[in-house]
């Protein structure tokens, strides 16, 4: 089993002041979605946020809520909190404005995860997607490292780890569509979204009818 850790904290994370966590796609929230996906391959999920007030009147009570202990520095911030309590060894890392997150592909991106290999990251679209990735434990010592060292971009992780990229055919092989690496960044991002998932509803039905 894995870990899950959902960064859902620190500066730009809100749209009109609402934490992307809780803007609602398909009738759920972001963060319900992600927990639902987390709770069928990870035994424990912890939320990292600057604000865990509205998360702890909104989850579970098993779901763990903390915050960074490097504050103010962004995502490798909440990355190196949740590396550092989760209690075993392989973590699914997720960010909170992703609103199709895919258990199967992080299952998947375990598989690839081999002796030697510090973290296995989805390649979609030509890049990199850190933020749906499966990473040792062990990273957050690196992670620190470079939070000390003044240094707070996730691109300067990945130069210091020994890490696997999974480009879109294995993805395909096993049926995963590549979507899962979709984001919600800006308010015209959950605009747009919400308005292809309304006009693809509306298609369904008239097919139906």
């Amino acid at each position: 089993m894995m870990s899950g850790v959902i960064l859902a904290g620190g500066n730009h994370n809100g749209i009109n002041g609402t934490n992307r966590a809780f803007l609602v796609v398909d009738g759920e929230t972001l963060l319900q979605k992600q927990i639902r996906e987390m709770q069928s391959c990870c035994n424990e999920i912890t939320i990292v946020t600057n604000d865990p007030q509205p998360f702890l009147r909104t989850v579970d009570r098993n779901i763990r809520i903390i915050t960074d202990y490097f504050t103010g520095n962004g995502l490798l911030s909440g990355m190196h909190a949740g590396l550092s309590l989760s209690q075993n060894n392989d973590v699914w890392i997720l960010g909170c404005h992703m609103p199709f997150p895919s258990s199967d592909a992080a299952k998947l991106l375990l598989t690839y995860k081999h002796e030697g290999v510090e973290a296995v990251i989805p390649w979609v679209n030509g890049k990199s997607q850190p933020l749906h990735g499966i990473y040792d434990r062990s990273c957050a010592a690196r992670i620190g490292s470079l939070l000390n060292s003044g240094s707070y971009q996730v691109s300067a992780l990945l130069n210091r780890l020994r890490w696997s990229k999974i480009s879109e055919p294995p993805f395909e092989e096993h049926g995963i569509g590549c979507h899962f690496v979709q984001s919600i960044r800006t308010e015209g991002d959950y605009a747009r979204l919400v308005k292809k998932l309304d006009r693809e509803s509306l298609e369904s039905i008239a097919e139906c009818d």
